[in-house]
């Protein structure tokens, strides 16, 4: 590869991803380092990379691109990305990017970005440009190179994470987590570390082939050997969370996976007794248990397309201080460093501290889940998204509600549906939520035959 010929398919609307060594290499990491220096007119930038056996030489090939920019280089080495948000944010770097493919395969690899304050930058917000500085005419060399220098954020990560919990309430309780022999395995032992609780490691081995299971737990398949775990040793819960730790789901005492949707719900109920009034953000794929659960307690409910750099744009715009995806990721306000960002350890702390507190197991604290039905995200291969999106809004015209805040939402009294583009592949993605299971599958049916 050489710089004006880099391929755009790597360049997605959140972040750079792509195949290690055909589509991003150090050569790529090079002058990307360059180019993000450049736009940013920083002179100094923190990285961190996860255990991907690509992450070393990329991130060192990233660095020598910064210094030759005349940058510093600040290393905080492995880490996870949301221990970079934080090491952006707490010292006040202009610059951050974290070497990743978060739950790809392991032939991947990529980039996130973020700028002062951890906001991140994504498609809309700066990588465009990033990407026609990268793939322009060479830039100049200045005089005096950068230099590069490492840092431990571990520490001083894990003490901002207990810091919303009431660590010594912590107790009594059996956990399965499984961090599917990335970075969470190094992070784990010291985020739980000198608490009352018995904790059941599955693939803590750092390794980056994945050799046991791809760290995808948003996909069952990745999260079975977890759930059946968790019912032989007694647990009282499981926790996984995916590559780079951003994410977190969660398993309850029955070995069943419990939609985020309805973890959201628990956070937030939590949240607004201390912040009483406050607004809360929530993608549009939730149920509608989100939003009500959100009013019932006081808050703001606020609607939000997917996507995290959408999202903590948002929360910055309206000032929420808390907000949930349904694929497991968790936003959180840290009013000391003015900054909002993902986080996969904090939701788990606060699920441990409220089953701790609450003496209840895991299935009656969430017995209202058994209200609502919902499809899960169902994706279908398709040409022409577009062309899809609009049969959808002649075919559904009669409903009570239509919006595009993201794809299409079709609202009738008794179900719902949403339909979007998968930003990467050519695929739309269909969530749909009823007031029955069979009026799900009915709805699915239907739909899915309009959309093939």
């Amino acid at each position: 590869m050489s710089a004006g010929r880099y391929k755009d398919g790597v360049f997605k609307a959140y972040d750079i991803r792509g195949i290690y060594p055909e589509e991003i290499d150090e050569r790529f990491a090079f002058d990307f380092g360059r180019a993000f220096t450049s736009y940013l007119r920083c002179s100094e930038v923190v990285i961190g990379r996860d255990n991907r056996l690509s992450g070393e030489d990329l991130s060192r090939a990233l660095a020598e691109g910064i210094t030759a920019s005349g940058a510093d280089v600040v290393d905080c080495g492995l880490c996870s990305t949301d221990t970079l948000y934080f090491a952006a944010a707490d010292a006040g770097y202009k610059g951050g990017i974290m070497v990743t493919a978060s739950h790809n395969p392991p032939e991947y690899n990529g980039f996130k970005l973020v700028r002062e304050k951890a906001v991140p930058i994504g498609g809309e917000s700066g990588l465009t440009e990033i990407k026609t500085i990268m793939q322009g005419s060479e830039l100049p060399v200045p005089s005096v190179r950068g230099e590069v220098v490492t840092k431990d954020v571990l520490p001083d990560f894990v003490s901002f994470c207990r810091s919303f919990v009431e660590v010594d309430t912590i107790s009594g309780l059996k956990v399965v987590m499984d961090t599917a022999n990335a970075m969470g395995g190094m992070i784990a032992p010291k985020m739980f570390a000198n608490m009352d609780i018995d904790i059941v490691p599955l693939y803590f081995e750092m390794d980056g082939t994945f050799p046991n299971h791809p760290a995808n737990p948003f996909l069952e398949e990745n999260r079975l050997e977890l759930m059946e775990r968790v019912v032989k040793e007694k647990a009282d819960l499981g926790i996984a969370w995916d590559g780079d730790t951003d994410r977190c789901f969660f398993i309850d005492e029955n070995g069943v996976f419990v939609n985020s949707d309805f973890i959201i719900g628990m956070l937030v109920s939590r949240l607004l007794a201390r912040t009483p009034g406050a607004t809360i953000l929530y993608d549009l794929r939730a149920s509608k248990y989100v939003p009500k659960t959100i009013e019932l307690h006081g808050g703001i409910a606020q609607m939000c397309r997917v996507g995290h750099a959408f999202i903590k744009n948002s929360m910055r715009e309206i000032k929420a201080v808390f907000a949930g995806e349904v694929s497991g990721h968790y936003y959180y306000y840290d009013p000391v460093r003015d900054f909002y960002a993902d986080n996969g350890w904090i939701p788990a702390l606060q699920v441990l501290e409220l089953l701790s507190r609450e003496r209840k197991t895991f299935s009656e604290l969430l017995a209202v889940r058994k209200q609502y039905h919902l499809s899960g995200e169902l994706n279908v291969k398709v040409t022409a998204k577009d062309e899809k999106i609009k049969t959808l809004s002649e075919r559904f015209s009669d409903a009570d509600r239509i919006y595009y805040l993201d794809g299409i939402s079709v609202e009738y009294p008794d179900w719902w549906f949403n339909v979007r583009a998968s930003n990467t592949e050519p695929l739309l993605r269909l969530n749909i939520e009823a007031d029955s299971p069979g009026k799900v599958a009915d709805k699915q049916d239907l739909i899915m035959e309009i959309i093939r």
